[in-house]
């Protein structure tokens, strides 16, 4: 009994401390800071091509908008490779990896390779992503959902990232926090785009 007792003290205790660390914002913070220092020692490096040999088929029948409220057919990015990003601004894993994909973004032709940053933020979010991405100075293109997605991009955990090739193959998705500014990532994007 007394051992029962102390199990409920201590789950009693550490869901009081992930509840405060919600609350007052400082959760995505924490996970920010852990996953920022794993990412600088190289664990979470891209690791090209983890599909089978049967990279299945990417459904393109999907709509997305700008943060303007464009909406854009997904299947006019067909025939391209695309680095598709799935991420929110409340996602601390999300966040660390968001500057090596900018510094990635920046070395990368976009005439070959296509940039999706999509964000999962609530519609009435749009004023926050504006404001992160304004105050992180990225310049590479974000997008939301319109309407529903791809059964493809109903994924369990963000950040998730598809490398999908010309071919409309999806022959990379990386889960969780990534480093995708190596050079054997930039090699591999550029061979898919050849």
């Amino acid at each position: 009994m007394v051992r029962l007792l102390s199990f409920i003290k201590l789950i009693f205790g550490a869901l009081l401390i992930i509840t405060i660390l919600k609350l007052t914002d400082t959760l995505a913070s924490v996970s920010y800071i852990a996953n920022a220092t794993l990412l600088k020692s190289g664990v979470f490096n891209s690791q090209p091509g983890n599909q089978t040999n049967h990279a299945e088929s990417f459904d393109y029948n999907f709509k997305i908008k700008t943060l303007t409220g464009e909406e854009i057919d997904f299947n006019q990015f067909k025939g391209k490779v695309i680095f598709l990003n799935l991420w929110a601004t409340w996602c601390g894993p999300c966040r660390v990896e968001m500057p090596g994909i900018q510094e990635l973004y920046s070395e990368t032709n976009k005439e070959q390779i296509v940039f999706i940053m999509l964000s999962l933020d609530k519609d009435e979010d749009l004023q926050k992503i504006n404001n992160y991405i304004k105050k992180n100075e990225f310049t590479f293109p974000v997008y939301q959902p319109k309407g529903y997605l791809s059964n493809q991009l109903n994924v369990s955990s963000i950040p998730t990232t598809f490398i999908i090739n010309k071919e409309g193959k999806i022959v990379s998705k990386e889960i969780g926090t990534t480093n995708f500014n190596t050079k054997k990532f930039k090699k591999y994007l550029a061979d898919l785009a050849r």
